[in-house]
This record gives C-alpha cells, structure tokens and sequence, in this order.
C-alpha cells in the first residue's frame, strides 16, 4: 500500500539543502565550478574518480555527480564505466582548439619547429605566458630514442624552464615584478635559480644572448634553450625551445643551438608579422 504525504495548510514543501539551493539559484557559481572540475582533469593524464575530482575542487559528492553529468551531457568530458573514471571530453578539445584557430601563432610556427628540430635533432616546443605560468601550445618530437616530453596544455614555472625565462627576459620592469611577487621562486632541483638578484642576472645575460637556458632548473639531467617570438607590438608572445639530455647538450654545444633557436624565432616573429624591439636589434 502506498502511503502519500499530505502537507498541513501552510506547510512549506520538501526542498534540497540550503547549499544545494543556493547553488542551484546561482548559475555563475555553478558555471565557476563546473570550469573548476573540467580544469582539474585536464591536469589528470589518467582520468579521475568521482570522490577525487570532488576532493580536488572542494564539493560534494552529490554536488560533483550533478556537474560532472551536465558536462557529459555537452561531451566536455567523458565517463569510463569500466573504470570508474571521469576524463576530459572531445568538445573540451573542439573548443580549446577553437583558440587556436583565432591566431595564426602555431600554423605559422610549426615549419619553422620542424626545420629547427631537424637541425638541433632534439625536441622543439612552443610556449605562451599563462597566469604567470608557460603553458606549452605545440611540440615536434624528435627522433632520438631518449628524448624531453611536454604535452600541449602543460604548465611550468616562469623562473626554472627556459621558455619561461625567455618570456621573462623581454618582459617590461612592471610585469617581471608582477610575476615575481605573485608566484614567488620555489626551488624545483637543487641547481633552480631562487633568489631575485640571481634571477635579474640570469634575465640580463638571457637578454644580451638573445636566448635562455634552462641548466637542470626545472628537471634534472634536461637542458633547454628558448628564444623569444615577438608580435605586431614587440611585446613578448611565445617563446620557442629545444630539449635534450645533458649528454646530447654540452657546454661548448649550446652557444650553436642558442643561435639556432634565437634565428627561428625570429622567423616566426616575421612570419607572424610581429617586430624586435629596439634593444633586441641594438643588441
């Protein structure tokens, strides 16, 4: 027998929890959250569980579940029933790619990564300034069996990797003391640059050179070399890099790469009709 719940004159109706509530009426917040948990799992190479993308946003599970769903339902991400495990979805991707597509930066770089990776034979990247972060935007592997990996939409710290020091090498004083304050200089190896006086050093020499060099800054036993792409203003808007391990680049063969990547950088530069500042060319 079914047994129905009559509500006295008055009686308010049974309702979710005031947080779910408010959540519910607030369709920003629920927006900021949801772009929270698609952010986490694109850090997760793997895919993660619905209890750990809940940990990792700081919601419950309930709420998690709800959003996670409604980004399934639009394909952002992706639920693998065998494993239990949520993962970034194809239109993540479209729409990502979309970005893009609305500067012309990466079609006009990769020739430009090829030729240098076939004359370097080490792998080159491709890297724009990202909240204070390099966030790499394209890679061309090279054929060497051991070789440096970085997955396009992968971060790493300004002041440890060379693209990142490239970057900030060509930065106004205003932005490099921005940066510097927000992030700060964690030591990531034992040979990471972490004080200011030595890192405005290391940014003078960068400038003179015309290229930065990531020494087992940010990964030991990795060497790195970045130059600096310039756009229509001469401000900073990539930086172009090679990666290989300390065997592959000694002492005496950096001073070559180094003006192997500087000269395709500013090929790109061209190529994407930006210019080199006055003291790039006075230099």
């Amino acid at each position: 027998m079914r047994v129905s719940r009559v509500s006295a004159p008055g009686a308010k109706p049974p309702r979710a929890s005031q947080a779910e509530a408010r959540e519910r009426g607030d369709p920003v917040q629920s927006l900021v959250r949801a772009l929270n948990i698609l952010n986490r799992l694109a850090d997760s190479d793997e895919g993660a569980s619905l209890t750990e993308v809940g940990q990792q946003v700081g919601l419950s599970p309930s709420t998690t579940h709800r959003l996670l769903t409604t980004l399934e339902q639009e394909r952002y991400v992706h639920f693998n029933a065998e494993q239990k495990l949520w993962s970034v979805g194809v239109q993540a991707f479209v729409a990502g790619n979309a970005f893009l597509k609305t500067r012309n930066l990466v079609s006009a770089a990769r020739p430009h990564m090829r030729s240098l990776m076939e004359e370097s034979e080490e792998t080159v990247n491709l890297a724009i300034e990202d909240q204070h972060d390099a966030i790499y935007l394209s890679q061309v592997e090279c054929r060497q069996m051991m070789r440096a990996f970085a997955r396009p939409g992968g971060r790493v710290p300004l002041h440890c990797s060379s693209v990142g020091k490239a970057l900030l090498s060509a930065m106004s004083e205003k932005d490099l003391a921005k940066v510097l304050s927000h992030k700060g200089l964690p030591r990531v190896t034992i040979k990471t640059i972490n004080t200011t006086t030595a890192l405005r050093e290391d940014l003078k020499k960068c400038r003179t050179l015309g290229y930065a060099v990531d020494d087992e800054e940010h990964a030991v036993g990795l060497r790195c070399i970045a130059s600096v792409v310039f756009n229509e203003t001469a401000s900073p808007v990539a930086a172009v890099s090679i990666s290989g391990p300390m065997a592959r680049i000694p002492d005496q063969r950096i001073p070559l790469l180094g003006d192997l990547v500087r000269r395709k950088a500013e090929a790109i530069t061209f190529q994407i009709g930006g210019y080199l500042p006055d003291w790039r060319t006075q230099g």
